[in-house]
């Protein structure tokens, strides 16, 4: 039984209210009974409104049930499809002129374009590694991955008198030929490479760069030089810019790397991720207060600065923390430059869908119900963000850090469907802002664009929070998910493989740019792309995903600081500001009218067959592959908690997993399984054989439960195979009900089992 602390209509999990009272509040100039007759009222007033938003889901689902039991198959009439669709309110008018007036909004999201993180809260390393990751050692991420071929001797570990040793100059003298043509690219000498170069100096503001000829040059571009570190004339940093992004010339003789190198260069740093997401949602095992209380903790020690964390490397005890800022001398030699040394912060709230037990309130008809979840994350995440809002100058001198400097909170809102849940979300965030003393729109909104009523509605949810808008993203793997969920009794969906190349993807991609561009978000807002979700295959990275910044988005997500420090290259090669008013000046001369026509009419295009062909061994594929990355992910989810991480696929290739994953794959299954492309027992055979398949991926791991022949008591097993066998009702294709539900089972299990919360291998199921 939980503990609970009773104020107003509320019933608080006791660790949470002392969380609240004794490390949130003090030094927010809001007192507890304000904060808590303030976060009453609001529960009791928006809970309802909560609930009959996601009456109206149900509504609208019902209804397109309905038609698509009439209509099988593609869509055969689209007028008349349209014409139902907006009939049943499913459609909305399109707004005229909407134009973004968010303001006071960082330069990372703004102006500058690069790489995105996202990343669990729950996991402090994590979140630290990712604040940390603004700036990225490129010989590291060049040296460390397949970037760089190992043929010819360029093995990553090296060999020396018959011995492995763990640097291998051959790679090291690749790796240091790369990031050399990569300062050729983005600042290129008057004369000569940077290839060439012996020596760096500062004179006179100039950089000086002696060749190895013995002459020498300087920046074709003399204002990318920002500032230098250590002395003039042999410095130990020299700080560029190109594309609005930083370049640090690292220079140390002394160095493993500097001492091979002709001009002592160590390293070459590059400005990465230039933000991150906190992640309250698809990549956390978040269902008690216990959970929400470690969750909440980590994001006001990032903002308060204090977060560290402890682990061992190398037989040694390490503590990571916060980079501080980073500082340089003027090129002139005159005053400092001072730059950001970490990511800008959102946090992920979760959607409107899930309760959580942490706080029970009374309803107007007397019942006691558990909180919305949504509704507690946004007042409990931006009371904490208040530490960094209140910061001074005074603290600033003190050391402590700042994540915007501009005064705004920045908050993901996942998983909304349609412009009146943004206007919810609006509203939301507007009463927390009147409670808390803040100005209006301080809360700036991330729209996740991964919902097909918000895919077909984009420019009405954009205005319906146009004050606050910072962000836009798509999500290819949960915008599937609700596309088959919604179109469920239309025919059996396409395989997952031939999705990317389906037509409601394509004007997906770029009916999310361009609305974003229509709506005024160039210079004011970020425009995003999805995740890289294979962090071993980086090479393939580096030839793909130069395809989002050249799509005109000035974001994308990436899985690693590696990642992002690759990736970062990629808006070197694209100014994303040009391509951005390139799209703009050619839909600008088009007939408007006709182009949104033409996009809706993609979007609303259902990914099915009206006449499956697929052989017994295709189908089984399908089946293998989807349940085997469904075991995968649950396994960990359920028994361990993990809410993201890298879960071998059926081929053993690693790939960060979360649950929009999961969502999809589990929605496919229950999809054919309703439509007689699989049956019951074959669907129960392959997850049966892929549980034997999963243990063995995780037969290094000393907690893991084994699934294979404890099907009726595994109850990660139980949790996957009704994510799939009640997928149907399941709400949108959600897996977080059964997920929570199940998480719950467990660790209720294992609190009885083992009361420290503390189990051995195996003695807890």
């Amino acid at each position: 039984m939980t503990d609970r602390t009773a104020i107003h209509r509320l019933q608080v999990a006791s660790n949470l209210h002392s969380f609240l009272e004794t490390k949130v509040l003090p030094g927010t100039g809001v007192s507890p009974d304000a904060f808590w007759k303030g976060f009453d009222a609001i529960v009791v007033d928006l809970a309802p409104k909560n609930i009959e938003l996601l009456a109206e889901r149900d509504r609208l689902q019902t209804e397109l049930d309905t038609w698509h039991r009439a209509h099988p198959g593609p869509i055969g009439d689209m007028p008349a499809y349209r014409a139902f669709l907006e009939k049943i309110g499913y459609l909305v008018p399109v707004p005229d002129k909407v134009k973004l007036t968010t303001d006071n909004v960082d330069a990372e999201l703004a102006k500058q374009a690069g790489p995105q993180l996202v990343v669990p809260i729950m996991n402090a390393r994590y979140a630290l590694n990712a604040a940390n990751a603004r700036w990225g050692s490129l010989y590291d991420a060049l040296y460390g991955t397949d970037v760089l071929s190992e043929d010819k001797g360029c093995e990553k570990v090296g060999q020396k008198n018959g011995k492995v040793i763990g640097y291998n100059p051959k790679r090291g003298k690749k790796v240091i030929e790369y990031a050399r043509l990569v300062l050729d690219r983005t600042c290129p000498l008057k004369k000569g490479s940077h290839v060439d170069s012996t020596g760096y100096r500062i004179k006179d503001g100039d950089l000086i760069v002696t060749l190895a000829d013995g002459s020498k040059s300087k920046l074709l571009n003399k204002d990318q030089l920002i500032g230098f570190q250590g002395d003039a004339k042999n410095p130990s940093s020299v700080l560029l810019q190109h594309n609005g992004l930083h370049l640090d010339i690292q220079i140390n003789p002394a160095s493993t790397i500097g001492k091979t190198d002709g001009a002592g260069v160590s390293d070459l740093v590059v400005e990465a991720a230039l933000s991150t997401i906190l992640d309250l949602e698809d990549s956390v095992a978040v269902v008690d207060a216990d959970d929400k209380v470690l969750a909440y903790s980590n994001w006001l020690g990032i903002l308060q600065g204090t977060l560290t964390e402890s682990f061992e490397k190398g037989g040694k005890t390490m503590t990571r923390g916060l980079n501080a800022d980073r500082v340089y001398t003027a090129p002139n030699g005159k005053g400092k430059v001072t730059l950001h040394g970490r990511s800008l912060m959102f946090v992920r709230n979760v959607g409107h869908l899930m309760t959580n037990p942490a706080i029970l309130y009374t309803a107007a008809d007397g019942s006691t119900r558990e909180i919305p979840e949504g509704i507690m994350d946004a007042v409990v995440t931006t009371t904490i963000a208040m530490h960094d809002l209140k910061l001074t100058k005074k603290d600033a001198a003190a050391g402590k850090t700042r994540n915007s400097r501009r005064g705004s909170v920045y908050i993901v809102k996942p998983k909304m469907h349609g412009p009146f849940e943004v206007a919810f979300a609006a509203e939301l965030f507007s009463r927390v802002e009147q409670m808390l003393g803040l100005p209006d729109s301080t809360v700036k909104l991330g729209i996740m664009d991964e919902e097909r009523r918000t895919s077909v509605n984009l420019k009405a949810c954009i205005a319906a929070a146009r004050s606050r808008v910072a962000f836009i993203n798509t999500g290819f793997l949960d915008r599937t998910g609700d596309e088959m969920h919604t179109a469920m009794l239309a025919g059996p969906m396409i395989r997952k493989a031939d999705m990317k190349n389906s037509a409601w993807i394509h004007a997906y991609e770029r009916n999310n740019v361009l609305v974003g561009l229509q709506c005024g978000l160039r210079g004011k807002a970020q425009i995003g792309k999805g995740m890289w979700a294979m962090p071993d295959l980086m090479k393939n990275m580096m030839e793909q995903k130069i395809g989002h910044p050249k799509a005109g988005a000035n974001t994308a997500w990436v899985p690693s600081p590696t990642g992002a420090t690759l990736h970062a290259l990629h808006y070197h090669q694209v100014l994303v500001s040009d391509i951005q008013k390139g799209i703009e000046k050619v839909h600008a001369k088009r007939n408007q009218t006709q182009e949104h026509d033409s996009l809706l009419n993609g979007l609303l295009q259902v990914p099915v067959t009206a006449t499956p062909n697929w052989s017994d061994a295709e189908k089984q594929q399908e089946l293998d592959n989807n349940s085997q990355g469904i075991l995968g992910y649950v396994v960990r989810w359920v028994d361990q908690g993990v809410g993201c991480s890298k879960v071998p696929d059926i081929h053993n290739v690693g790939l960060m997993e979360d649950r929009a994953t999961l969502r999809i794959s589990s929605q496919h299954m229950a999809n054919w399984l309703h439509h007689g492309v699989v049956t019951e027992a074959q669907v129960t055979e392959t997850f049966q054989r892929m549980a034997a398949v999963v243990d063995r991926q995780n037969a290094g791991d000393k907690l893991y439960q084994p699934m294979a022949g404890n099907f009726e008591t595994s109850m990660a097993y139980k949790a996957a195979t009704e994510l799939v066998f009640k997928g149907l009702a399941q709400p949108s294709g959600y897996t977080e009900p059964l997920l929570h539900a199940w998480r719950l089972k467990v660790k209720a299990a294992q609190a009885e089992c083992c009361p420290g919360g503390k189990c051995a291998p195996g003695c807890c199921s």
